[in-house]
């Protein structure tokens, strides 16, 4: 059984800073991309970032420049770096992990979600 914590989200104003992290348990082989998406109130769930297992990476035009998405693989852990935060970046933010590898089989896995709050 594979299981994503999520930690770092919180209340910042406006022009600030977080930083997200997602760590994966369970017997992992290897784990092809991580990402993160988030959901404001009352809109669809979006992409903000990911990375691939090689390094790319692949931002949304709304947080390019602010928002630096990285990970450690030797602790399966993949982080967002937010900085400048806006209000509309207000929201739910959830891990994603896919392509996870384990014991002869590969699925994608979600974390429980972080509350961030920006206050303008």
């Amino acid at each position: 059984q594979v299981q994503l914590v999520e930690s770092g989200g919180g209340l910042v104003q406006a022009g600030g800073s977080l930083r997200l992290s997602c760590a994966a348990s369970g017997t992992i082989f290897i784990i092809n991309g991580m990402g993160w998406y988030r959901q404001a109130p009352g809109k669809e769930r979006e992409l903000v970032a990911s990375i691939f297992l090689g390094g790319r990476t692949n931002y949304a035009d709304s947080v390019k420049g602010r928002f630096t998405i990285s990970r450690d693989n030797a602790k399966n852990t993949v982080y967002l770096q937010m900085n400048s935060l806006k209000p509309e970046d207000t929201g739910v933010y959830y891990c994603n992990a896919n392509g996870v590898q384990t014991m002869g089989r590969m699925d994608d896995y979600w974390g429980q979600g972080t509350q961030v709050t920006v206050s303008s």
